[in-house]
């Protein structure tokens, strides 16, 4: 601590008391009778202030600096304004010994010898409190709830804010020991409120709220006259008898003394917020000094330890910012720290600490030797064994236990001394002196060893990592860089006042001066930045910085450097510099810059920091292609170039090396076609027709079809063209292609007709199947799109196709619930398997469905199925076999119909006009002359109708031509007309029948009626010959079925047969059925069916 006085002034009379007003600018001091203001900041009176008759014994400034009060042997208190105007005043009975502001409430307590007074400017009068002995001080807390009271019998005694006593504190030393002054302790960062108290038995005692003692009482040696806190309460301020001001800490322990003085210290008090302290004195002396507190402190690469609070040590990592605090309560003067070792000098003796364990972050110091002497030394320096200790020009190396074991003695002042390191008890130190001399000194050998000599003086020195170069900063503030071995200067640079080698990298340094940090690599030029303080420390990328009394580790990227190196092309030093810590980006500038310059193990040390697998993958690629013998930088630069974005520079490295299509592969890899283009300019057609088709891909998978249907049909790749169209339904692209192409080119046209069928537009799908002369995938089209009737138009006309046309038409008939018509389709595809199936399940269903009018038709169906079928002779009997079955089911189920519907039905022979009972045991014949009933397919009635069969040797085709002779007729004789259509035959009588007694055939009906056996009606050639072609109706079965004859035996009832399944009708009958279904009412031929 160094004490510095600033101003001094003579009053005339004692100085009993003195104010600051709170902002520090002005002074107010009790001088006699008067009152004498004073600027702070030049020691100018400014006003002196006449209000009292007698000496003004106290001065207090209220702590909003609106008004100060003052006190005098007169008996009264004056409030003055901060415009030094006296506005009120106020008496006690005696004479006013102290005066005192509350900080919080403004309420001013006034001391007289008797009593104490409190008023506030809400009061109009002054509330006063009798007291027991006289009061010689007092002081508020710092909430200004209580006001303690110093009396002179040695009772201290603490009121409330309304002058009620609250607490007594009776000291030891009662009337002998007056109480002269106390203070409250105004730190903010205490927890109890302390009074600090001064009494005339030469004691410094502390209070709590409470009236508990703290600690024990202080011996002074001397009577204190006054005493006062520092702002923030870390230190007391004393005077008194002995002439002087001296410091103590908040716990009592004197550190030192402010200033000599030549009488009596009757008042000292600290500037706010500062460390100007004014004293005055008995003899009208006003001194003005300025404290300033010296930094105690020492450094050892990650560990400072520094002096706090005048009397403790601190050490703080400065990595992990742990810190321990080390009481000693004695006044810290030196600090030294090595390794696990602290040296703290006192100033009686020197203590040694050890750390507990050799953990680099145990914070945990024991005492692990005590030196019991007094020294005095400029510098401290502990290292394994030994302390050394420097005054002026001399070195002294001690152990711990005090013995001294070498001395050097020196040429000039020492300056700077520091540790350099070295096996425990043979340390290396390294030695400034004021001559420029620098030393290196061994604590285990009497001889210094002179590492160089400058002209001028040494202020700061550090050792670079191996020991190879030397930085010193001089008197001048320069910053001198040596090497050791050479003692040449290899650099030096202005406005430094401490430097420190990076204790990671051999080439850099940093140094500190004029605000700014300066870090310089190698030879580059310095890279600086703002920095408050001093440098005292440069661990990788951490600077350790002291900046008035505290130190802080500065996180100091070292890009700078590590892109002076990049600019050089050293890419390994750069990595070095990058290793002491620089962002990511860094890193990954310096991965790009070593790829670039092909320094491939740098490049990939970078790229793992940031964690590039990418970079990484192609960094192993090339270094495999290299060992495979591949020498070509270019190629890899390419690579590289490519990988960075660097397109046109790689593309110009690929043509370079021999590879363009690596160049174009990389331009459309990135769908930068157009750059593709003009890297080929006119070159192979081929590479222009690929490249094209590449950038169509890339525009179909970027969701634009239609650029690349466009440069797909440029590019000659129909194929995805068409898919692309065909996938969006883009039909008049499709049309536009497919007519544009050349019916050669069957793929591409089939594609087309596929999509076109796939969109629902046959007819272009049509127009491409003829294009190319594809018939069977053109009926196929009108077969899948039911286009049935150009389908039957090809049938015709190709009538090989005939099975994929009706085929599919049946089955789609059949999926249409059509079955009939399916059924005649598979018939005519000559699908007779698939034909008969169909009929049987029509029939079963319509028979489970009681449908017995359309099982009898489809049992006709089936039976002329049959019949057809039994044309093959392998198949005749069988077949034959089931065509009367089902023939006779088919009159069955027909006949079902009518009974089901209560058709009542009178069975009459009309051979032997026997009339027959409806339950017949014999069947449909009759019961006489067994003549088998014909009957209606429509109302099962028995039909005059007689079958009779043809002599032997007759044909069908004679027969026919012998009825077709009609015989002459009596010319009375009945008119038979015949009515003969596609659909039917029928006989009809113009007149009245004519008797029929004449007639052959009736005649042999008679003639060969008798026996219970029947007796077929069998007719000659002249019978044949006398029949009326109106009167016969011919069944004429396909082969092998032989023709059946009926005769009508009342011409005068019209009779017609279904040319197609030869059923009989009455005429009526038939005629209103087809009128109403169309189609005959058995077996369902349509009346518009040409077919027989």
């Amino acid at each position: 601590m160094r004490v510095v006085l600033t101003w001094r002034d003579k009053a005339e009379q004692c100085i009993y008391d003195l104010a600051f007003k709170p902002d520090g600018t002005q002074l107010i001091l009790a001088a006699g009778n008067r009152l004498l203001v004073y600027d702070t900041s030049d020691g100018t009176l400014l006003q002196p202030l006449k209000g009292h008759k007698d000496t003004v014994y106290c001065v207090a400034y209220a702590k909003d600096g609106k008004r100060f009060a003052s006190g005098s042997a007169d008996k009264s208190v004056i409030i003055w304004t901060s415009k030094l105007e006296g506005i009120l005043k106020y008496t006690h009975s005696d004479s006013i010994q102290c005066v005192s502001y509350n900080p919080v409430t403004h309420q001013l307590a006034s001391c007289s010898s008797n009593d104490f007074g409190l008023w506030s400017p809400e009061q109009k009068s002054v509330s006063k409190h009798k007291s027991s002995s006289k009061i010689t001080c007092c002081s508020w807390t710092n909430d200004g709830q209580y006001l303690a009271l110093g009396m002179f019998n040695g009772v201290i005694s603490i009121r409330n804010k309304n002058g009620e006593e609250k607490v007594k504190i009776e000291r030891p030393g009662g009337s002998l020991s007056p109480i002269w002054s106390i203070c409250w302790n105004p730190s903010r960062e205490e927890h109890n409120d302390i009074l600090a108290v001064a009494d005339w038995g030469q004691k410094l005692s502390f209070y709590q709220l409470s009236g508990k003692q703290i600690g024990k009482d202080r011996s002074l040696n001397f009577d204190p006259c006054c005493v006062s806190y520092f702002t923030k309460g870390e230190y007391i301020l004393l005077g008194g008898s002995d002439k002087q001001v001296s410091l103590f800490t908040k716990d009592g322990v004197r550190l030192g003394t402010v200033g000599e003085q030549n009488s009596w210290v009757w008042t000292c008090k600290v500037k706010p917020d500062s460390n100007y302290v004014v004293v005055g004195c008995q003899d009208g002396t006003i001194s003005f000094y300025q404290l300033i507190f010296s930094t105690v402190h020492g450094l050892y690469k990650d560990r400072y330890a520094y002096r706090d609070s005048m009397t403790d040590v601190i050490v703080q990592h400065l990595i992990t910012d742990q810190k321990v605090r080390i009481k000693c309560k004695e006044l810290v003067k030196k600090i030294a720290i090595y390794k696990h070792r602290l040296a703290i000098q006192l100033p009686e003796k020197i203590l040694i600490y050890e750390l507990y364990s050799d953990d680099s972050s145990d914070m945990h110091y024991r005492v692990k030797e005590k030196i019991v002497r007094k020294f005095e030394c400029n510098l401290l320096v502990v290292c394994a064994d030994h302390i050394i200790l420097c005054q002026e020009k001399r070195l002294q190396c001690l152990s711990f236990s005090g013995v001294k074991e070498r001395e050097w003695q020196m040429e000039s002042l020492i300056r700077y001394i520091k540790v350099i390191g070295g096996p425990p008890g043979r340390e290396g130190l390294l030695v400034g002196l004021k001559n420029g001399q620098i030393l290196k000194i061994f604590v285990d050998n009497l001889f210094a060893i002179v590492l160089l000599k400058q002209a001028t003086a040494v202020r700061c020195l550090d050792m670079s990592a191996s020991r190879n170069k030397l930085a010193v900063v001089d008197e001048n503030d320069t910053c001198l860089v040596y090497d050791i071995y050479t003692k040449e200067l290899l650099f030096q640079e202005p406005n430094a006042n401490s430097v420190a080698w990076n204790t990671q990298c051999e080439d850099m340094l940093c140094f500190s001066g004029g605000g700014y940090l300066n870090i310089k690599a190698s030879t580059f030029p310095v890279h600086q930045q703002k920095l408050q303080g001093f440098v005292v420390g440069y661990n990788g990328s951490k600077i350790f910085c002291l900046h008035v009394f505290s130190m802080s580790a500065v996180e100091v990227p070292q890009s700078a450097p590590m892109y002076q190196y990049l600019d050089r092309k050293l890419f390994k030093e750069a990595y070095q510099i990058a290793c002491l810590g620089v962002t990511d980006t860094d890193w990954r500038e310096l991965a790009m810059e070593a790829l670039e310059g092909l320094e491939f193990e740098t490049a990939k040390k970078a790229f793992t920091r940031v964690q590039d697998l990418r970079y990484l993958e192609l960094i192993n690629s090339i270094e495999e292609r290299k060992k495979r013998g591949e020498p070509n930088n270019d190629l890899f630069l390419a690579d590289v170039f490519s990988y960075q974005g660097k397109f046109h520079e790689a593309a110009k490295l690929y043509k370079r090396s021999g590879h363009e299509n690596l160049a174009l592969d990389m331009y459309t890899d990135l769908r930068m076609f157009e750059y593709a283009k003009d890297f080929l300019g006119s070159g192979d057609p081929k590479e222009t027709k690929m490249l094209i088709t590449k950038q169509a891909d890339w525009a179909r998978n970027i969701n634009e079809p239609k650029a690349a249907v466009e440069m797909y049909i440029s590019a000659g790749e129909h194929l995805k063209a068409i898919e692309i169209s065909g996938d969006h339904g883009w039909v008049d692209t499709l049309i536009d292609i497919a007519r544009k192409l050349d019916k050669a080119e069957r793929e591409p046209l089939l594609m087309c007709a596929h999509y076109f069928k796939k969109l629902d537009n046959p007819g272009y799908a049509a127009e491409i199947y003829l294009k190319i002369g594809d018939l069977k995938s053109l009926i196929q089209l009108h077969v899948e799109t039911q286009r049935w009737d150009e389908a039957f138009t090809l049938g015709e006309k190709h009538p090989e196709f005939k099975d994929d046309i009706y085929v599919p038409y049946a089955q789609w008939l059949a999926e249409n619930d059509r079955f009939e018509e399916a059924q005649k389709a598979f018939h005519k595809a000559g699908r007779k398997g698939e034909a008969v199936r169909v009929l049987e399940q029509l029939t079963h269903n319509a028979v489970v469905e009681s449908r017995f009018n359309d099982a009898a038709c489809y049992y006709w169906m089936l039976s002329m199925q049959c019949l057809d079928i039994a044309q093959d002779p392998a198949q005749k009997d069988v077949m034959l076999s089931k065509f009367h079955h089902f023939q006779h089911l088919a009159e069955l189920y027909h006949g079902y119909h009518a009974i089901q519907r209560y058709t009542e039905l009178v069975p009459l022979c009309y051979r032997c006009s026997t009339n027959n009972p409806l339950l017949n045991n014999l069947g449909n014949v009759c019961i006489n002359c067994r003549q088998p009933f014909v009957f209606s397919a429509s109302s099962y009635e028995v039909l005059h109708l007689v079958e009779f069969y043809l002599e032997e040797g007759i044909t069908d085709e004679e027969a026919v031509s012998l009825i077709d002779l009609e015989a002459p007729r009596h010319k009375h004789e009945n008119k038979w007309q015949e009515i003969t259509s596609d659909n039917s035959q029928t006989l009809r009588l113009d007149e009245t029948m004519d008797s029929m007694g004449d007639d052959p055939f009736t005649a042999k009906l008679s003639f060969e009626q008798g026996g219970s056996a029947f007796v077929p009606v069998v007719v000659s050639r002249s019978v044949l010959r006398s029949m009326s072609r109106r009167d016969v109706l011919i069944k004429r079965w396909p082969p092998p079925l032989k023709w059946q004859y009926f005769r009508s035996l009342l011409p005068d009832a019209s009779i017609t047969m279904c040319p197609s399944c030869f059923q009989m009708f009455h005429s009526e009958d038939y005629e209103l059925l087809v009128l109403q279904h169309t189609c005959c009412p058995y077996c369902r031929r349509r009346v518009d069916d040409p077919s027989p």
